[in-house]
This record gives structure tokens, sequence and C-alpha cells, in this order.
């Protein structure tokens, strides 16, 4: 069986899935077998050459075309066209992969995780949280479910960006927070949010994050709109902070900002425990800083042996794997899901537990105080 694939989005996630579904079948040759389908956007021309650059075999300037008409639905347009599309997918009972954060606000997250819910088990409805694929989050995860790390007290995660930090950089939809939802909060945090939460939040780790505590800042209110004489308003934040507590006593601490100089991509992951710790950068993402047995300080583990996740399916030990394979590795398990009619995570009701948090922290910054999640 092949899968007809249609896709909503052309651009920077466009072309990162496109990416990944020509790789399948190169490393992956147990992947299902798709057939890019039809490419999805509303600029007949932009879209008809990167159909050709992708590989696809239509356009199409209407999801509603399309929505009913493919057997995979992948929702990579900006965050206020999340829910209509893929609502209507799931309704017609198509498979649906959205971009994060699932939408801009929680009322229509919960939307879209009710429609997940109501298309059923064997329809699967994936969060594209792509960091869940990297090889040394994997490796990671398999060390605290065994309990290497002993009771976990502390979380830290920050993400870290610079592309905002020149206050003539232009306006785009992510600044609005009604085409956006938030800023730095969702694109960022909604990252940070998903990470802590598969790696420490099952019930003898960390648990859930059970409160939160706080603070946004928006740095520039005004941006040049590119092509014109003027400027829009900056409605969304530019950096976020939050003081968390885990459901099991846990202590963590979360931070994002797109004003921070000197950092390009810079997810950084800090779990201790009380038999070990461990650190992950998103800019060094083949390696795993680890102390255990009662070692003095960190030591360095390359991710890249064979029997390392996803290693085998690519290059001998020692060469690195990039960004762009995450979403290798995640078509692969999405795709893999819908062809077997099976769950697959993080799903829909993740990117709905994300938003909570998010929905929350932003909560805590308008009323000062302290949030309990319900």
């Amino acid at each position: 069986m092949t899968l007809d694939v249609g896709v909503l989005g052309y651009r920077f996630m466009g072309n990162a899935h496109a990416n990944a579904m020509a790789r399948l079948p190169m490393f992956f040759p147990d992947a299902p077998a798709i057939d890019r389908s039809v490419l999805v956007g509303r600029d007949e021309s932009a879209l008809e050459e990167a159909a050709d650059r992708f590989g696809f075999d239509s356009i199409a300037t209407d999801w509603r075309a399309v929505v009913d008409e493919v057997d995979v639905f992948y929702n990579l347009g900006p965050n206020h066209v999340h829910a209509e599309p893929s609502i209507a997918a799931l309704e017609a009972g198509t498979p649906v992969f959205c971009e994060k954060p699932l939408a801009p606000t929680l009322e229509t997250a919960e939307e879209m995780a009710d429609a997940a819910a109501n298309a059923g088990e064997d329809v699967p409805a994936g969060c594209a949280f792509n960091y869940r694929f990297v090889p040394a989050i994997q490796y990671a995860k398999r060390l605290l479910e065994a309990g290497d790390l002993g009771e976990i007290r502390h979380v830290r995660g920050r993400y870290l960006q610079d592309w905002l930090v020149d206050p003539e950089a232009p306006w785009s939809w992510r600044n609005d927070a009604e085409l956006a939802g938030s800023g730095a909060l969702g694109d960022l945090g909604a990252h940070t949010v998903d990470l802590l939460r598969f790696l420490v939040g099952d019930d003898d780790l960390a648990g859930e994050i059970d409160r939160v505590s706080g603070h946004l800042r928006t740095f520039v209110d005004d941006r040049p709109v590119p092509g014109e004489d003027d400027t829009r308003p900056v409605t969304v934040d530019d950096a976020y902070s939050a003081q968390v507590e885990f459901e099991n006593g846990a202590m963590g601490s979360l931070e994002a900002s797109r004003f921070a100089t000197g950092h390009k991509n810079d997810h950084t992951i800090e779990i201790h425990g009380s038999e070990g710790s461990l650190r992950f950068s998103l800019e060094r993402l083949n390696e795993l800083e680890l102390v255990r047995d009662g070692n003095r300080g960190y030591e360095t583990i390359l991710v890249t042996d064979a029997d390392d996740p996803y290693i085998d399916h690519w290059w001998p030990p020692g060469h690195v794997l990039g960004w762009e394979h995450t979403f290798v590795h995640e078509n692969y398990e999405f795709l893999s899901a819908v062809a077997e009619g099976t769950e697959f995570e993080p799903s829909f009701a993740d990117g709905l537990a994300a938003q909570r948090v998010l929905a929350a922290i932003e909560e805590s910054d308008e009323r000062g105080e302290w949030i309990t999640l319900e």
C-alpha cells in the first residue's frame, strides 16, 4: 500500500519534511511507501516552484479539496491555520500531523485534541515535537527509565536564539498574537515543555508539571514591515522565564529568548538526580554529557554507535547526524503508525498538555502569582 500524502505549507517546515520524506526509502527501507501527492498553499506560482523542488505530483490552493482525498495530511502552516484544516481532516478520518504549538490558544488546542480523540485510535494525530527523535535524547530517555539517575530533583530547560536582537529585523506573523498566539513562549517553550514531559513526565520520575510562576517580556515594541515604509506592533513576548514544580516534588526552571546574543539554536536540557545528572544541547546534538556511578564530573558520550537509537540506519560510528535527521526519524515513526493504524506520540493530547503549561505561564505573568495546573 502506498500512502498519498498532502502537505499544507511549503516554506521552512515544508522544506524540512519534504527532505525527510525523500530520505526515508534510502535509509529506512521498512518505512511505508508514500506518494508526495499534493502541496497546498495560497500562492499558485510559488506552490508550483516548491512542488517541483520537493517532488510533489500536484498543487492545490484550497485545503478543503485535499483533506478527505489523501491518506495523510500534514499541517505545516502558521499557528493560526492549524485548527480548521486539522479538525476537518480528522473528521474525514484522515490522519494528521500538525506543527507545534498545537494552536494559538488553549481553547483551540482543546478543540483539536477533542477532534483527535473522536477520530479514534486508528487515526493517528501527531504533534511536531521533533526533538524527541534526537538519538541522544532517546538515549537519555533509556537511562532515565532504567533509574540510572535515581530520584529526580532538579530539571532545567532553556531555548536561546538571537535572530531578533536587531530592532530593525523585519516584522513577521511570529510577532503577532492573533497569528502566533505567543512569541518565544509558544515557539520555543513548547519544545522545552514537551521534551521535559517526555524525559521525566512518568509518575516514577518527576511526573507532570504541577504549578508554575512565569514572567514574559517584549523588548522591541514595533518592527518594520518588509516592502513598506511602516512598522507594525509586536504583540507577543520576545522572552520568557518560569519556575516550575513537578508532581513528585522536583524543582525546575524554564527559559527561552529570541534576544540571547550569540546563541543561534541552543536548546539545553539539564536533569539532576540523586545518583547522577545529564546535560544536552541541541547545538551539540550528537553528544550527551553524563555523570553517574560516582564519577567526579561529566563525561561526554558521543551517541553515534550502531546500537544507539536510530543510528543503525545511518553511518559508521563517529559519523555525526544533523538537525534534519530528526525529521527523518519523526516521519518514519508517524507514517509507520499511519500504515499500521496505531497511536503515535507525541500526539495531539501531548500538544494539549504542553499548551496547558504555556497558558499557565502566561496567566501567571498576568496575575503575578503561582498558577496550579488543573
